[in-house]
């Protein structure tokens, strides 16, 4: 599962690259597009974070549980 969600963010982080570049050649004129895509990136970002810190707190009760 994070395997894919970081696939994912890698994919996204190419696509806001892409885009950046793109924006700052001319190519696209649509600052929002930019925008959006940067913001999707963000909350990925956030999202995985946050699930990384939940699963090494459950791992690290899983440990301090007593058999």
């Amino acid at each position: 599962f994070l395997r894919n969600a970081i696939e994912q963010l890698n994919r996204q982080q190419a696509e806001v690259d892409t885009l950046n570049d793109k924006f700052v050649t001319g190519e696209v004129a649509d600052v929002h597009q930019l925008t959006i895509a940067a913001e999707k990136l963000s909350l990925s970002l956030e999202m995985t974070v946050q699930i990384r810190n939940k699963a090494i707190e459950a791992y690290q009760e899983i440990m301090r549980t007593q058999i």
